[in-house]
């Protein structure tokens, strides 16, 4: 392709060339789909319906939830869709789109999961002026200004990605679009204002973790210095979950953002972008409700409640 105005699709890598696998992996996403869809589904009806679940904690968890339906859905029924039809192609719109969404809502979830960092900070360390602190406005307007944050963060990233003219394939190296394999694509001398942008991101990135170090680093002693064993075992049974989601995503994306590039297609690419992309929606619910309490509670009296609903 000479420039980037003769793109109008992009191919998309498959998983396999060979039908009867197109069709395995074909029904493993979709049961991966529908696993994380129950999952996420029932987290947010379980926390919906239980009045005593309306905190911060479970504000921002309910957040969450929406985040991990968002960008499970923005990858994985297009993959499907290509897997059974047989084909690889997405339209540049939906391409676009694609990036758009798929950015807004994995950086609206990092930044939702370091304000709910400073929740379980306040709720530990300051725990007489936690509800002064963390009351409804601001636990609304925290939650809105990560989702602020993030479509803004994804209109400058997309909108640069896209004014790059495409010129040297138009064949993406992964099951779906993203943004360091649309660089590849890219004319050698039109991609350094953009990787500027992600080096920047980076360092947003790093600041963001730090914060959340920072933050159970103070959490940490806080609870050290509770005498009993059953309140020191209460307080990290409320942080493990908010540590093992953090640590899934933070391990999985810098790990495909971080490991070497390569200008072939590998099977490398594929796993890392299904670990980053496809895992963390799926197991987040699984960790939130296998280690807390009212969690297991209020989805036993939810499905209790559809089972049998006159008692």
């Amino acid at each position: 392709m000479s420039n980037g105005s003769t793109v109008s699709e992009f191919l998309l890598r498959g998983f396999s060339d060979v039908r009867e696998l197109q069709i395995l992996y074909f029904v493993l996403f979709l049961i991966i789909y529908l696993a994380a869809l129950m999952g996420n589904l029932l987290i947010i009806s379980a926390i919906t319906m239980d009045h005593r679940l309306h905190t911060p904690m479970y504000f921002f968890l309910v957040n969450l939830s929406i985040l991990d339906l968002g960008s499970i859905s923005v990858t994985v029924p297009k993959s499907m869709v290509n897997s059974l039809l047989d084909t690889r192609v997405i339209s540049y719109p939906a391409c676009v789109a694609q990036v758009f969404l798929f950015v807004v809502f994995i950086s609206t979830d990092f930044a939702l999961l370091t304000v709910m960092a400073y929740d379980r900070y306040v709720a530990i360390c300051h725990p007489l002026h936690y509800e002064q602190v963390m009351n409804r406005r601001v636990c609304v307007k925290m939650a809105a200004s990560t989702w602020i944050t993030g479509i803004v963060y994804s209109a400058i990233h997309t909108g640069n990605t896209f004014m790059l003219p495409f010129c040297q394939s138009n064949v993406i190296n992964q099951f779906f679009c993203e943004i360091p394999q649309l660089l590849k694509l890219a004319c050698s001398d039109s991609y350094r204002s953009e990787l500027g942008l992600l080096s920047f991101s980076a360092f947003l990135g790093l600041n963001c973790f730090a914060f959340i170090v920072g933050s159970y680093v103070q959490i940490l002693k806080a609870v050290l210095r509770i005498p009993s064993e059953q309140g020191r075992h209460k307080a990290f049974s409320t942080c493990l979950p908010h540590l093992a989601v953090i640590s899934l995503l933070i391990c999985t994306g810098f790990f495909d953002y971080l490991k070497p590039t390569s200008s072939s297609a590998s099977k490398l690419d594929l796993v890392v972008g299904v670990l980053y992309a496809v895992v963390p929606p799926m197991m987040n619910p699984v960790i939130y409700s296998m280690r807390n309490k009212e969690i297991k509670a209020a989805l036993e009296k939810l499905i209790v409640w559809r089972l049998f609903p006159k008692n």
